[in-house]
C-alpha cells in the first residue's frame, strides 16, 4: 500500500510499514510582490536575448499565421528567471515555416513532430561562425496520438494553441506569451500553479506518465530545480508507477539525474527520488 501525506508542511511517504518523512525547505514560490507580471514579461520576453524569437513571431504574423513564445521561456520569465532559450509555437505547418523563412535558413531536425529550426538572418558581418549560431525552435501547434513505446507519440495532428497546451506535461510548461497583445495565454492553470509553487500534470497524471515515462523523473527534476511542491495526485502516480522507468533509456535517465544532482537543492531531489522509488 502506498500513501502520500502532505500535511503540516511535511512530506510523508508510506509503503506498507516503511516511512520516509522530511520537511519542506522554505522555498520562495511566488513572484516578487514588487515586480508585476508585465514588468517581468518586458524584462525577459522582450529582452535582447528574445529578439530573434520576436522577429520570427512577427514574420509569421505578417505571413498570416498565429505565433507565440511557448513553454519554458514563459515559465521562467514569470518566475523572474532569465530563460535559457526562447521557443516559438505557431499554427503554421513545418512546410509553411520553411516557405516563410526559406529552406536555406531552416533546419528540419524535428519535422515529423512539427518542429523546425529557424536560423537568424544573415548580415554583412556574417562569416563562417554563422553556421555555429543556434537555431530557434519553431513548433507547430499539435495534439499527439498514442504512445506505444512510452516515449514518443506514434502520430501527431496539427491543431490550435489550446490543444497544443493540453498535450504538454505540466501546467507550468503549458503557457504561451503573445508579444503583440503583451499577454500570457493560459489554458491549463499554469499561472496559478506558478504562483503557488506547485508542480501538477496537465490532466490525468497516469495518462501523462503512461505517454512518456521519463516525465516521472522530470517531475522530480522540476520540483528540485524550481523548489516546487509536487501535487499530491501527481506524486502518488509517480510512486505507484516508478517501476515503469525501466522502459526509459539509460541516456535519458542520466540526463535528468544530472540536472537533479546539479540543482542547488539536490538533497531534496535525492530524497524525492528515493521516496518515489526512482533510483
Amino acid at each position: 500500500m502506498l500513501a502520500v501525506d502532505v500535511s503540516n508542511n511535511r512530506l510523508r511517504y508510506a509503503s506498507n510499514t516503511q516511512y520516509l518523512e522530511f520537511s519542506r525547505p522554505p522555498f520562495i514560490r511566488s513572484l516578487p510582490k514588487q515586480v508585476s507580471k508585465r514588468d517581468l514579461s518586458h524584462r525577459y520576453l522582450r529582452s535582447t536575448e528574445a529578439k530573434e524569437a520576436l522577429r520570427i513571431i512577427e514574420t509569421l504574423r505578417s505571413a498570416g499565421f498565429v505565433a507565440y513564445m511557448a513553454g519554458g521561456c514563459v515559465r521562467d520569465a514569470l518566475l523572474g528567471k532569465r530563460p535559457k532559450d526562447y521557443d516559438v509555437a505557431t499554427n503554421a505547418t513545418p512546410d509553411a515555416v520553411r516557405k516563410v523563412f526559406g529552406r536555406s535558413r531552416t533546419l528540419a531536425f524535428g519535422a515529423s513532430f512539427g518542429v523546425i529550426g529557424v536560423l537568424p538572418t544573415r548580415t554583412h558581418h556574417a562569416s563562417k561562425a554563422d553556421t555555429a549560431v543556434q537555431p530557434t525552435e519553431v513548433a507547430t501547434f499539435r495534439s499527439d496520438g498514442s504512445y506505444s513505446d512510452g516515449r514518443r507519440p506514434d502520430s501527431v495532428h496539427y491543431g490550435d494553441a489550446k490543444h497544443d497546451a493540453l498535450r504538454r506535461d505540466f501546467t507550468i510548461n503549458g503557457l504561451f506569451y503573445d508579444p503583440n497583445l503583451d499577454e500570457v495565454i493560459d489554458f491549463v492553470g499554469g499561472e496559478k500553479d506558478l504562483g503557488a509553487g506547485v508542480l501538477r500534470t496537465i490532466g490525468n497524471p497516469l495518462e501523462r506518465f503512461g505517454e512518456d515515462k521519463l516525465r516521472m523523473l522530470r517531475a522530480v527534476r522540476f520540483a528540485t530545480t524550481l523548489g516546487f511542491d509536487i501535487d499530491a495526485s501527481t506524486l502518488r502516480a509517480v510512486i505507484e508507477h516508478a517501476d515503469d522507468i525501466e522502459a526509459v533509456s539509460a541516456e535519458r535517465i542520466g540526463a535528468e539525474m544530472r540536472r537533479v544532482i546539479d540543482a542547488p537543492h539536490a538533497i531534496r531531489g535525492l530524497q524525492h527520488l528515493i521516496a518515489c522509488g526512482l533510483h
